[in-house]
């Protein structure tokens, strides 16, 4: 379904990527499941738990950002890291203005985020 260029394992509460961190790698969850938190007002806000199949890590990817939240694996967890040279393949091949489209999306989620988080990431 993916095209994964390699896989990471992850015991139970390890980190997988911290809020406001660089990257842009897309995670794919291939067993376990993964929690995304973010920092509000200095306590851990769950935003949401990832199961087998769901990707991650989609935001920094198509909007060069910073992380917008930490993903932390639940229980032993294995990832699969979506090729990056594919991803960048793949994306170039849509249209600029979709593509521009797509990067103002992110822009405005994390926008989003930040204002209701009282935040800047």
């Amino acid at each position: 379904m993916y095209n994964i260029a390699y896989e990471e394992t992850y015991k139970d509460g390890q980190v997988i990527f911290k809020e406001g961190s660089s990257g842009d790698w897309v995670y794919v969850v291939l067993s376990g499941n993964v929690e995304i938190s973010r920092a509000v007002r200095e306590k851990k806000l769950v935003v949401e738990k990832l199961k087998s199949g769901e990707i991650f890590g989609e935001l920094a990817f198509l909007g060069s950002i910073r992380r917008t939240a930490t993903a932390r694996a639940v229980g032993e967890t294995m990832v699969g890291i979506i090729d990056r040279e594919f991803l960048d393949q793949e994306f170039n091949k849509i249209h600029s203005d979709f593509r521009s489209i797509l990067v103002a999306v992110v822009d405005r989620f994390k926008r989003l985020i930040e204002r209701t988080s009282g935040s800047k990431s």
